[in-house]
């Protein structure tokens, strides 16, 4: 018989609920299954996806907090008479920013109602290519048709199981934004950006922090020219500690219910050892497929990542069944992207429109105490792409005018582009670090999107005086002679 709905998302994360709204107002009957899988240590949450209850949102806050107990330390050379030494109250600070996430939480239901999708509180699985049977958490079966399917379940961070008491003892960032006292001194393990994230406002509010990180700092993002190390060096100095090339072997629980990490230091052969108030692991992310079923219907996935197999119009190997976001091959894990991906699905699947999602040039920043943004390729991915007789890259390093007064190291703020060297000197890619690194980027984001030119750039005339400014004077260069062993392009 004819199918329920027109289509059905499973997952209501930025993805899922961006292209449930779009398909609603072409007239559409739509529903939404979402369902948040508490995590290992109980943590559950509300409608959104993690953007919003455990990723974006709460750590841009959280950042915040840090970079205002900052300003508090710079005030003073501002004039500002500001006791000292002032005291943050994590409880505070995270009721407000839980307050905030659960009204999003109760604003993106109120927007599936008014557009008159429906929404259901379910774990989804397949029954077969039409057919998904949800479930409650009492138990309460429910089974939904549609024509079309959008699965956006997302990702949820992994445990490094082979390490012993890590699962029963450690957190993630899962669990890290919905604590309701201060996690004290802490260990962030494994240096993925969300690790620096973490660790970088755990300092700034105030707290014991160490990373340990067994190789190179933000894998994946520019790594010529020290953009990484920088940004470590930057965190260093400011009080963020950190293991290099240190690895841990195992967590154990004390009678003072404090947890001892066990490691080994492989530049010096070592076992050494140290007790945390809180380990939290940040080891990446696995697509959230394993109850979906995707055996049943034969949507195939890459073996090796789990995640699914998508064409450039977001379709996966089974006629009708799409896939958006974190949860498919080969994409970013990026809300904005997600969103965007999602909107154009149910532009082409109702609205008789063919554009697909241009996935190039996307700008990103971590938000770590000294931000890093970029947008296009690395350096080395140039490289790769074009060879590095072809590259030139213009860089510099820079101070911004807010750090003068303040008496602030300004030491690890730089940026660099890299371009094309013939004809008219195409921008590839653009790497800042240094304060509001998502402003700058997010500005200059779309000339290198629409394609400017090394020249066009120069003849911008910059808003003085700010840090954005110092792009549009990029004189210095240099050769790159870089072995690049990465792709990207």
């Amino acid at each position: 018989g004819k199918n329920e709905y027109d289509l059905l998302v499973i997952g209501g994360g930025s993805g899922g609920l961006a292209c449930a709204k779009e398909a609603a107002q072409f007239g559409r009957k739509v529903a939404v299954l979402d369902y948040v899988e508490p995590s290992p240590q109980g943590t559950s949450w509300g409608l959104g996806g993690t953007c919003v209850n455990v990723g974006c949102i709460p750590k841009k806050l959280m950042h915040q907090a840090a970079l205002l107990g900052s300003a508090l330390k710079d005030a003073q050379h501002y004039g500002w008479n500001i006791a000292q030494p002032v005291h943050h109250t994590w409880s505070v600070m995270a009721q407000a920013v839980q307050n905030y996430v659960k009204s999003l939480n109760w604003g993106h239901r109120v927007q599936l109602q008014d557009k008159k999708v429906k929404y259901f509180n379910m774990k989804g699985s397949f029954s077969n290519p039409h057919t998904v049977r949800g479930l409650t958490k009492a138990g309460k079966e429910t089974i939904v048709t549609a024509d079309n399917i959008v699965l956006a379940t997302g990702g949820r961070p992994k445990y490094p199981t082979h390490i012993a008491g890590a699962l029963e003892y450690g957190i993630t960032s899962d669990d890290l934004f919905w604590l309701k006292e201060s996690p004290g001194k802490t260990l962030p393990s494994f240096i993925l950006y969300v690790s620096l994230e973490c660790a970088g406002f755990l300092t700034g509010i105030g707290l014991d922090t160490t990373v340990m990180m067994r190789s190179i700092p933000l894998r994946g993002f520019d790594q010529a020219s020290q953009m990484a190390s920088l940004v470590t060096e930057h965190m260093e100095s400011y009080g963020t500690k950190f293991l290099k090339r240190c690895f841990p072997t195992k967590v154990e629980k004390l009678k003072s219910n404090r947890l001892q990490v066990t490691w080994k230091n492989t530049d010096l052969g070592t076992e050494e050892s140290d007790s945390f108030d809180t380990v939290m692991w940040a080891v990446g992310r696995a697509p959230d497929t394993k109850t979906l079923h995707l055996e049943t219907v034969g949507v195939k996935t890459n073996s090796e990542t789990g995640k699914i197999i998508v064409d450039a119009s977001e379709a996966t190997s089974v006629p009708h069944i799409y896939a958006i976001g974190d949860i498919t091959e080969g994409r970013p894990e990026l809300t904005p992207t997600a969103i965007a991906a999602g909107k154009l699905l149910a532009q082409r699947l109702f609205g008789q429109s063919s554009e697909l999602m241009d996935y190039d040039n996307v700008p990103t920043t971590v938000f770590t105490p000294l931000e890093y943004g970029c947008v296009g390729l690395s350096e080395e991915a140039a490289v790769q792409c074009h060879g590095s007789e072809n590259i030139e890259v213009f860089h510099a390093y820079y101070k911004p005018l807010e750090f003068t007064v303040a008496e602030r190291d300004a030491t690890q703020c730089y940026m660099k582009m890299v371009c094309l060297r013939e004809g008219e000197q195409r921008i590839l890619g653009l790497h800042f670090i240094g304060p509001n690194a998502g402003e700058v980027i997010q500005g200059f984001a779309l000339g290198i999107k629409c394609g400017a030119t090394y020249p066009q750039l120069m003849k911008t005339v910059g808003i003085h005086p700010t840090c954005a400014e110092e792009v549009t004077k990029l004189h210095i260069t240099k050769r790159s002679g870089l072995d690049a062993t990465v792709t990207g392009c």
